[in-house]
């Protein structure tokens, strides 16, 4: 998994996908949107988000 980002610094859509699939949650992305994602899961998204930049950052 490699850290992408847009122009604004966030997360790139790719990311956020891939992070969601793995995390088990992209069924209800695709069924239902983002906003239907339990603030626990977000908040599981970011955390992995950042233990990936932390990783890049150091190689």
């Amino acid at each position: 998994m490699t850290l992408a980002k847009n122009n604004n610094g966030a997360m790139a859509e790719s990311l956020k996908y891939e992070i969601a699939r793995e995390l088990g949650v992209l069924d209800i992305v695709a069924d239902q949107g983002w906003g239907a994602v339990s603030s626990r899961d977000c908040g599981r998204m970011v955390r992995l988000a950042i233990e990936i930049a932390n990783r890049t950052s150091q190689k």
